[in-house]
């Protein structure tokens, strides 16, 4: 059991350095809007839950993606040339994310509880929270979504039905991310996945500096279906 329990009452978390050595900070709170954004600042993500409890993590080492360190196999770069996607932002945010709710095989269920993807609408819904979403003769192929804040984006999950649909939005992601002066993307868990990508693991001191450091810009808060830049919001979050 964890350390913590969250109060009802208020959105505050116990420091992150207090965290279990698998990364589990603390259980219980909600999943409201100023939770969430509380939880992130700080370097905290909910995934999986007792009960009707959220579960809190703050894992050391993080997995981390420069975006100027993006790599591309090549095998998807040869993909890529014989049959391309079409990527779009924010079409199909909760078809994404229901699709990245779905079993996968070898696992017996999956972290996204309805309450959990209910969170995650409210959170697009605000203009925060952000969907990938590759196509391929009309039909959703696969994609990706997650948070942004500031000058980070959090991912939260991928999925795709068709090979190499999710590493291809990944990738376009990555690259309108570094066009507009992004500077960290957040793969919370480290996989191979992410690993053949170019993300590396960093100490937690390491991710809270640079957190610190992309929160310092402003937040692109809106739709990003017409780019990234046209949903710029000079206030903070």
């Amino acid at each position: 059991m964890p350390v913590y329990r969250l109060a009802a009452e208020n959105t505050a978390f116990p420091d992150p350095c207090e965290a279990e050595a698998d990364g589990l900070l603390a259980a219980g709170g909600d999943l409201s809007p100023p939770r969430l954004l509380e939880a992130y600042k700080r370097g905290i993500f909910p995934w999986h839950t007792l009960g009707n409890m959220p579960l809190w993590w703050t894992p050391d080492p993080r997995c981390i993606l420069l975006p100027e360190e993006l790599r591309m196999p090549r095998s998807l770069k040869r993909a890529l040339r014989a049959e391309p996607f079409i990527f779009r932002f924010d079409t199909a945010f909760s078809e994404v994310i229901r699709a990245c709710a779905e079993p996968r095989k070898g696992q017996a269920g999956t972290w996204l509880s309805p309450d959990m993807i209910a969170a995650y609408e409210r959170m697009h819904r605000l203009g925060l929270a952000h969907s990938v979403e590759a196509l391929r003769d009309g039909r959703t192929a696969g994609g990706l979504y997650g948070l942004a804040l500031g000058g980070v984006f959090f991912g939260e999950s991928m999925f795709h039905r068709e090979a190499d649909a999710s590493k291809a939005a990944f990738v376009f992601l990555v690259g309108e991310l570094a066009k507009n002066s992004f500077s960290l993307v957040d793969c919370q868990q480290t996989t191979p996945h992410m690993l053949c990508f170019g993300a590396k693991e960093v100490s937690r001191a390491e991710f809270m500096v640079r957190l610190a450091a992309g929160l310092r810009q402003p937040t692109r808060r809106g739709s990003w279906a017409q780019g990234i830049d046209s949903a710029c919001a000079p206030a903070a979050t």
